[in-house]
């Protein structure tokens, strides 16, 4: 079985690549490297993987609908686990457009590449906050 993980990189992502690839899998890990923590962390998260045989990296945005649709071309995925987006509520509160664009038309791209790979199994962890502005 191939799986595409997307923020493979992170805390979460990076053990789940471990075990997938533990339990036999093919995993592709697609990251963008962003800087909301130290990208020599990320980086240093996937070390025992970047020489695994079964592993590849695609260092990228979910933003970027054609990448993530190369990436289904080359793929041959049977799941895809989607961790990709940007975190934080503070953040959010200053740059709500990049949180859009990320977590919503990132997340769509992957759907629709998904739907059009035929892929059956998408699983994707989220954390929806609403924070309003105190008057």
């Amino acid at each position: 079985m191939k799986v595409l993980v997307t923020g493979g990189a992170g805390f979460i992502g990076s053990h789940l690549v471990e075990r997938l690839l533990e339990d036999g899998c093919g995993v592709v890990c697609l990251d963008d490297f962003n800087d909301f923590y130290d990208p020599r962390i990320k980086w240093g998260n996937l070390s025992g993987c970047l020489s695994h045989p079964r592993f590849e990296l695609v260092e990228g945005d979910i933003r970027d609908r054609r990448l993530v649709e190369e990436v289904f071309r080359k793929g041959g995925f049977e799941k895809v686990v989607h961790l990709a987006a940007r975190a934080g509520v503070r953040p959010s509160l200053k740059d709500p457009l990049l949180y859009e664009e990320v977590n919503v038309r990132g997340t769509m791209n992957l759907l629709e590449a998904s739907k059009n790979a035929a892929i059956k199994k998408f699983v994707v962890q989220s954390t929806h906050i609403l924070t309003f502005p105190h008057s």
